[in-house]
């Protein structure tokens, strides 16, 4: 499962502190991204659906008022979690090397 594509990545991050609505996960992506990431419906969609069939997410019930119209939310699984939190640590293994490299490329043009 790993690693996560960008889109499902964003996904499972915008769901890792609630449960969220299509449009409001679309928001969130938007939001942790400070905008440098769009998420298209169709993406979303198609996502949320690979998403659902490998139980990384789940939906969830009992999440609309009378307000509220008719939607459909969705929540991270505990696998989902699970395999988010992989992914986060690869990442950071990811970033930590691209670091240590482009300190070693400055430090090598200084000589």
């Amino acid at each position: 499962m790993l690693p996560l594509a960008p889109a499902a990545l964003h996904i499972l991050l915008a769901l890792a502190g609630e449960d969220r609505h299509g449009y409001g996960i679309i928001k969130e992506v938007a939001r942790q991204s400070e905008h440098h990431y769009k998420l298209g419906s169709g993406t979303l969609y198609g996502n949320l659906e690979k998403l659902l069939d490998r139980g990384l997410v789940k939906e969830a019930t009992g999440r609309t008022s009378k307000e509220d119209p008719p939607r459909r939310y969705y929540r991270l699984t505990e696998f989902g979690r699970r395999v988010l939190e992989a992914d986060l640590v690869r990442l950071e293994t990811v970033l930590r090397e691209a670091r240590l490299h482009l300190r070693a490329a400055e430090s090598g043009k200084a000589s």
